[in-house]
């Protein structure tokens, strides 16, 4: 078993590994070998950090010992070696299948955790970390399946090793993902369309009420309201705006100022 704590650490080197490797060949190409053989070539595949070869053997090990002595072994090295190479999918996809065969097994969590850092590497780039791209602007369906594969971790197994990390990550996953509706807000209340802005605002405040991006949800509320001339709904709103951000930057004291509406300033009293 391999164990680790901080999958954040491939960025390009994980790029650049996946396009080299492709994705997992077909483990009906390893020559012929009994299932210890098979495995020892595995691990030691691993331990020098040839992954390719890891996933041809273990593949093997997995189509050809189904029931062997190392199978339930097997299956989760595979979930690895799928991500050290870089196939998120396939790593997901062999997480999945492990949670559904093996749900009381002790190591399971682990599992779980995989298929959480697998869908949490698909969905950033490399770049990121060098601040030339906005993640929270980006199709984001593989960070939201992270946050719920690491949601639902910590939900099961509090008390896992692998818990403390998937919070850590969840936090960012929140805040990226509140980023991103407010993204998606601004852009409705531009085109005008009023109540969708709103209900965007709402998700944010409601899904992620933690997050730093739940103040500016509340602004895009007060402003998506005033575009639909509901101001007396957008006074309640502004009320709890200035409650929870009074240096909001579309606050001047007690009033608000919209951005993209054309009304009049709203003041709270």
């Amino acid at each position: 078993m391999r164990f680790f704590t901080n999958g954040t650490g491939l960025g390009a080197l994980a790029l650049t590994a996946m396009l080299l490797a492709g994705c997992a060949s077909n483990g009906d190409t390893v020559p012929e070998a009994s299932e210890n053989e098979l495995y020892q070539q595995a691990q030691e595949a691993l331990d020098s950090g040839r992954n390719s070869t890891a996933v041809d053997r273990l593949e093997a090990l997995d189509n050809r010992y189904p029931f062997g002595e190392h199978a339930e072994q097997t299956q989760l090295e595979l979930i690895y070696a799928y991500y050290k190479v870089g196939d998120w999918e396939a790593a997901r996809a062999a997480a999945s299948r492990f949670i559904r065969l093996q749900p009381d097994h002790p190591q399971v969590d682990y599992a779980y955790y995989l298929r959480g850092l697998a869908a949490y590497q698909a969905g950033r780039f490399s770049l990121e970390r060098l601040k030339l791209i906005d993640i929270s602007k980006r199709d984001l369906g593989a960070s939201r399946d992270a946050f719920q594969d690491f949601s639902e971790l910590v939900r099961r197994y509090p008390d896992s090793e692998y818990a403390p990390d998937a919070q850590k990550r969840m936090v960012y996953l929140r805040n990226i993902l509140a980023e991103h509706e407010l993204h998606v807000a601004d852009f409705y209340l531009r085109k005008g369309a009023y109540l969708a802005a709103v209900n965007r605002g709402l998700y944010v405040v409601e899904h992620y009420p933690q997050a730093p991006a739940t103040r500016n949800a509340l602004a895009v509320m007060v402003e998506g309201y005033l575009g639909m001339d509901m101001r007396d709904q957008a006074r309640d709103v502004l009320a709890v705006l200035i409650e929870n951000d009074p240096d909001n930057s579309q606050l001047s004291g007690d009033t608000f100022r919209p951005q993209y509406v054309n009304a009049k300033p709203l003041s709270s009293s």
